[in-house]
């Protein structure tokens, strides 16, 4: 955990990655869920954020 968290401070791919990752997830999650219609509202700005940090983060150093 602790060279997860260093990773996020010292801007390294690896750790970054996840982050978007996760995002991109939760986004689909939010999105295909039929419950909680404000989680449907933010399911597309959450994947699209996710998607650009993705991009962003790939040009980060290893």
């Amino acid at each position: 955990m602790r060279n997860f968290v260093s990773g996020l401070l010292c801007l390294r791919r690896g750790p970054w990655e996840i982050v978007a990752t996760v995002l991109i997830a939760l986004g689909v999650f939010m999105l295909m869920q039929p419950f909680v219609m404000w989680a449907f509202t933010y399911s597309f700005i959450t994947t699209l954020v996710g998607t650009v940090m993705f991009i962003i983060v790939s040009h980060f150093p290893e």
